[in-house]
């Protein structure tokens, strides 16, 4: 093999990248599988255990003084015992894909019996038939692409529906806990639900997770049910803005990754007159200024002007050498997209139409759409 020093150093490089990921990937996996397996023990304790009735209450706390496995103290025992409960088809995986893991004198007490599956309720029955039926696969991809931290914010979730689009979004994406924790806690599959077009918005949330050009930055529906507003229907232009400003927080999280905020009602001095841009934030990752509109009503050429407006200023005279031109975003209640695609067809200007929801949407359709994601990843 003819090697000199670059293809030596790339090769060792390369090598070395490559068995560290594995090695990550393996700790990874034998934690999540120690875990799991945890669980399943308790359960069987807890419904079958002959001297069960001694501890009671005091179950883990007594198991956590006793097994002094650094990590798993009684909350995490509780834990342990709720991702068995919310994924009982790991059995299948067990059986098969991850046989491996364990030596055969551990299948001696790892035999599920329908009374364990029983104890789990109609639905978890329901939900473990469904996988054993054609979703088995798309676990192990969860296996072995993410950390048993993963799993502890995917067993929050109650909703078997809402749990699996989270797990296709992370079998897409390979989102970090905190991304992931953002994606939840912004509502990223009630918002999807009020889409016309579930995998147009799908695609959209993917790409907005690592943005790379601006329309990856702007969605086309925002969801701002975490304002609770009594009468959504009759808040006024300032009275939904500062309703915004008080949840900075989880406004922030809707817009996406990668804001900052900057001002609210920032004065510009044009022509001897001052007018005022509702919401100002700095994209860290695109290098830009967003101009943010609020209106109480549907889209309207003149509101589309009034945004050309500030942008053309502001590139002109607010924008720094090395940023980007600045970036409008109008949200609306309603679109008229002729309308929008008319009023902006023309301009060389950054602006975008998008649409808000103050309620929660009905989410039985998306049940279909979140199915057919997994069956893809088969």
């Amino acid at each position: 093999m003819k090697m000199n020093f670059e293809k030596l150093s790339l090769r060792i490089q390369q090598t070395s990248d490559y068995l560290r990921t594995n090695a990550v990937k393996a700790v990874n996996m034998h934690i999540t599988l120690r875990n799991w397996l945890t669980g399943f023990y308790i359960v069987e304790f807890e419904q079958h255990g002959s001297d069960r009735a001694e501890y009671g209450v005091k179950l883990l706390e007594n198991l956590a003084k006793r097994i002094s496995v650094k990590g798993l103290t009684a909350p995490e025992l509780s834990r342990c015992r709720q991702f068995y409960q919310r994924y009982p088809q790991i059995h299948a995986l067990l059986e098969k894909d991850l046989k491996s893991f364990l030596p055969d004198v551990f299948f001696e007490d790892f035999i599920i019996e329908n009374h364990s599956l029983s104890i789990l309720g109609s639905a978890t029955q329901e939900f473990y038939g469904s996988f054993q039926e054609g979703g088995q696969s798309h676990l192990y991809g969860l296996f072995q692409s993410v950390s048993y931290s993963h799993f502890t914010e995917l067993i929050k979730i109650g909703d078997s529906s809402k749990r699996r689009f989270y797990e296709l979004l992370i079998l897409e994406t390979q989102p970090t806990v905190k991304e992931l924790k953002r994606q939840i806690d912004s509502l990223t599959y009630e918002r999807i639900g009020l889409s016309q077009n579930h995998q147009h918005s799908f695609a959209e949330v993917l790409r907005s997770i690592a943005p790379q050009d601006i329309q990856d930055m702007v969605k086309s529906h925002y969801f701002f049910e975490f304002l609770n507003l009594a009468q959504p229907k009759l808040i006024e232009e300032n009275e939904l803005e500062s309703a915004l400003i008080e949840h900075l927080q989880q406004f922030m999280l809707e817009l996406g990754n990668g804001f900052c905020y900057e001002a609210r009602q920032k004065r510009l001095l044009i022509g001897g007159e001052y007018y005022f841009v509702d919401l100002v934030f700095y994209h860290r990752i695109l290098k830009c200024h967003v101009l943010v509109e609020l209106k109480t009503e549907n889209a309207k050429h003149e509101h589309i002007g009034q945004l050309k407006a500030y942008l053309s200023f502001y590139s002109k005279n607010i924008r720094a050498g090395s940023d980007n031109p600045p970036v409008g975003i109008l949200l609306v209640t309603s679109q008229n997209k002729t309308l929008v695609e008319y009023a902006i067809g023309d301009s060389d200007l950054e602006i975008f139409v998008s649409q808000y929801q103050l309620q929660l949407p009905d989410k039985a359709e998306l049940r279909a759409f979140i199915e057919k994601e997994l069956r893809k990843e088969k």
